[in-house]
Parts: C-alpha cells; sequence; structure tokens
C-alpha cells in the first residue's frame, strides 16, 4: 500500500508534500485511525547513555523540525525520535526549491538551512505531545550568529530543552549552514564541547537530572580528522556520537546528473558506503570508550544489522523511511530482535 501512496506523493512539490504528509499523519492519528494501518512497534529494548531504548531504530533529526508529528511518529515503529534542528531564534531556511528527489537512486538532496520556529515553540510542541516515546532533540545555531559566536547559541538551546530531552544531539556537521562544519575540527571543537559540559554539569546539579549529550559529524572527512574527533569527543566526556550528517560530495552513479548538480547534503541510498567507512574509523578509534549512533543510508533490514555489527549501538533512519515507509523500521526492528 505505501508503495502506491508514495507514488502519489512524488508527484507533488517534494517539501509541500513532506508537510502535508505530517499534517494528514497527525490527523489519522487524532482519530485513532493511523494505529489501525501500521503494525505495533517491536519491543527489543536496549540501553545506551544510561536511556532504556525500546528498539534500536531511532528517526533521525530533520523530519521533524520543530516536534510538531511527535505523536503520529511514534506509532511508526520507532524505538526513539530525534527532532530538531533547533535554533534560538525562528529563521526561514535557505530559499526554495531546497530540497530534492532522487528517486531512482532513493535519495533525496536538501539545503534547507535550518529552517525552524525557534526553541520556544519546539518546546511549546513537545510539552503538547501526549504519548511517551525516547526523546532526541537536536540544536544548533541561527545563521545570522558568527561562528566565533556559536557556542552561544547551542548553550541558549541547552538551557531551554534539557528539561524536555532524553538525549541532545550537538549539530556541527549541517552542510547547509555556511561555516557550520569549521566546528568539527581542531582547538575550536574542544573549546566547544568544554563550555557544553560545563552547562551541562550546571544543568544536571540543578534539575537532580542526568542529560547525555551526543555530537553529530560529517560523512566528508579523512581518517586523520576522525581520529582527532574522536580524541577530542573522549577527552571531553562526550556521552555519544552520531555518524553521519549528509554528505557534500556526489558519487558518480547518480541517475538525475542535473538535480544531483544541486547544491546541499545528499542522503539515501548513495550515502550508505561513506558513512560506514566513518563510522568503522571511528569504532576502531573510539576503542569502545563512547557509543555511536549510526545514521546514512540505511534503506534495508541489512544495512542496519551492517552499522550494529560493525560497532555501532543504535541506528537511525530519514531517507530510506520516506522511501520505504513503516514496514521498514518494523522489518529493521526485527531483524535486529531475530539475529
Amino acid at each position: 500500500m505505501y508503495t502506491i501512496i508514495r507514488k502519489i506523493l512524488f508527484l507533488f512539490d517534494a517539501e509541500k508534500i513532506h508537510v502535508l504528509s505530517l499534517n494528514m499523519m497527525d490527523v489519522f492519528n487524532s482519530l485513532g485511525l493511523l494505529k489501525l494501518f501500521l503494525n505495533k512497534r517491536i519491543d527489543s529494548p536496549v540501553t545506551v547513555m544510561g536511556i532504556e531504548f525500546p528498539n534500536a531504530i531511532g528517526l533521525a533529526a530533520g523530519l521533524d523540525k520543530n516536534a510538531r508529528h511527535i505523536d503520529a511518529l511514534s506509532q511508526c515503529g520507532f524505538g526513539f525520535i530525534e527532532v530538531g534542528t533547533v535554533t534560538p531564534l525562528a529563521q526561514s531556511g535557505n530559499e526554495k526549491p531546497r530540497l530534492f528527489r532522487l528517486p531512482e537512486d532513493e535519495a533525496i538532496i536538501n539545503r534547507m538551512g535550518f529552517n525552524n520556529d525557534g526553541v520556544e515553540a519546539l518546546i511549546n510542541y513537545v510539552k503538547r505531545a501526549q504519548g511517551k516515546c525516547v526523546l532526541g532533540i537536536n540544536i544548533g545555531k541561527n545563521k545570522v550568529t558568527p561562528l566565533e559566536n556559536a557556542v552561544d547559541d547551542y548553550l541558549i538551546c541547552m538551557q531551554k530543552v534539557y528539561n524536555y530531552a532524553d538525549y541532545i544531539t550537538i549539530n556541527i556537521s549541517s552542510p547547509n549552514t555556511p561555516g557550520l562544519r569549521e566546528l568539527q575540527h581542531g582547538d575550536g571543537l574542544s573549546a566547544l564541547l568544554e563550555q557544553l559540559k560545563n552547562k551541562q554539569a550546571e544543568l544536571h546539579q540543578a534539575t537532580q537530572r542526568y542529560v547525555p549529550l551526543a555530537v553529530k559529524i560529517a560523512p566528508d572527512l579523512t581518517n586523520d580528522e576522525v581520529n582527532d574527533i574522536a580524541r577530542r569527543l573522549i577527552s571531553a566526556k562526550i556521552d555519544a556520537v552520531i555518524a553521519t550528517n549528509t554528505t557534500n560530495s556526489r558519487p558518480s552513479t547518480l541517475f538525475r546528473k542535473k538535480i544531483a548538480e544541486e547544491a546541499g547534503g545528499l542522503s539515501g541510498k548513495p550515502l550508505l558506503g561513506i558513512s560506514n567507512t566513518v563510522l568503522k574509523q571511528l569504532v576502531s578509534a573510539l576503542k569502545g570508550q563512547m557509543p555511536i549512533i549510526a545514521v546514512g543510508g540505511i534503506s534495508t533490514p541489512a544495512d542496519a544489522l551492517d552499522k550494529l555489527n560493525a560497532g555501532a549501538s543504535l541506528v537511525q533512519v530519514y531517507t530510506g523511511f520516506i522511501y520505504s515507509g513503516p514496514r521498514l523500521i518494523r522489518d529493521c526492528a526485527l531483524a535486529i530482535k531475530t539475529q
């Protein structure tokens, strides 16, 4: 059934139908109809970062930027949901069109640019969510904030979302905010991590609740860069690393050459090999000192198993969910449970 629905949806503008689809899911969920079409979540609990996840399959950040659709998405079988990226102030993001499908490759190119309603709006939507799910909140910086002041934006967001998140993701790897990926490197990364950990300790003491911090990195890194990042994450005692974000690279095999020339981050099947290379390098560099949440290119249960067998503790899906629907989430969770 989802294959038929997808064919209809793909007749329309990618961003408009994305918004409409999520809104329709909300309507069906509010009427109690959504669960009639979806299988019950596969439970296969795993504990990571001190959090018990119902299963190891999560929704990656970017699909629900403002946390407006948590209740509907939680019906799709995910063990956890990550919302955002959210910034201190609302921003419209980059000019449209900014979302492009490559259906023959089961891929997407986006240059959204952290479009979101701001952190206060996200918190209000999280408060309205009626269901309970493990929730990650992904935070970033506003485009207008100078790179040298980026930490201020992360600290503002962290302060505000701390009471509402099960874990917080620090997004320093989106390719669609100018200069952002520079934060992944060198002493600047160490300084950023130190201030974030200090804020975490302060909030932990104030709330008596420890919320883990995960850092999301790019796939477009050399081995030396991955090793350096790993060393700095360990030194800062970061709780987890998410590997990886979308890629700026363009494999020569992409079918729609003209669309492939669009600027932005590539996700989906073509990202799998690139992302797995970084994953394996991270596993080697971290030596078990930090859990890894693996994301990038999962379109089959075998892809999810490969990432877990390579050393990841959890996996996340986004583009594969768009192309295959909730069935992929169930199949991945079932494959993990029965392996």
